[in-house]
C-alpha cells in the first residue's frame, strides 16, 4: 500500500468515527476526482487532524478540500467565478447561505485595504443580497445530508468550467 493510500485510509477511518454518514460521500468525491487525474495530498494541522487537498492534473490548481475535525467534516470547493453559478447559489439551503454570510468580507473589495496577496475576492449575489467575500474560505461548508447534493453539483459545474476554460 502506498503512503497516500495509507494516509487516505487513516482519513476515512477517522471520518467513520466522527461522521460515519459522510464516508460514502467522501469516497465518491475521491473516486471522481482521482479518475479525472486529480492528485490528492493528505496532511494534518492543529486545527484539522486530517485534510485532503485535490488539485487539477495539468494546472495543479486546487479544486476541493476536505477538512476533518472531531466535530465533523467540512468541504471547500475552490470556485473560480461564483457569478457563473448563480442558479445553484440561489438554490442553496439556508444553512449554507448562513455559512457564507459568516465568512470574512474581502478587505480588498470592501475597504480597498490589502487582503491576502493572492486574494482577488468574490463579488456575487444570492437572491437580492450582495456578498463581497474573501476568496479562500467563501465556499467552505459543514457537510450535512442537505448540503451533499449541492457539493456534487457545484463541483461538477466547476470541473466543466475549468475543462472549457
Amino acid at each position: 500500500m502506498s503512503t497516500t493510500d495509507y494516509q487516505y485510509g487513516d482519513f476515512l477511518g477517522f471520518l467513520s468515527e466522527v461522521a460515519e454518514e459522510h464516508v460514502g460521500f467522501a469516497i465518491d468525491i475521491h473516486e471522481k476526482l482521482t479518475q479525472m487525474g486529480c492528485k490528492a495530498k493528505i496532511s494534518s494541522t492543529k486545527a484539522y487532524p486530517y485534510q485532503v487537498a485535490y488539485t487539477m492534473p495539468k494546472s495543479r490548481k486546487g479544486i476541493l478540500n476536505f477538512y476533518l475535525r472531531k466535530k465533523g467534516l467540512k468541504v471547500r470547493v475552490t470556485v473560480i467565478d461564483p457569478q457563473k453559478h448563480t442558479d445553484l447559489l440561489n438554490r442553496l439551503p439556508e444553512n449554507m447561505v448562513r455559512q457564507i454570510e459568516k465568512k470574512d468580507n474581502c478587505r480588498k473589495l470592501t475597504t480597498e485595504d490589502k487582503c491576502w496577496d493572492s486574494c482577488s475576492g468574490f463579488d456575487f449575489h444570492i437572491g437580492d443580497k450582495q456578498y463581497q467575500k474573501c476568496y479562500f474560505y467563501c465556499f467552505q461548508f459543514d457537510v450535512d445530508a442537505e448540503s451533499v447534493p449541492f457539493f456534487h453539483e457545484l463541483l461538477m459545474w466547476e470541473l466543466e468550467e475549468r475543462a472549457a476554460g
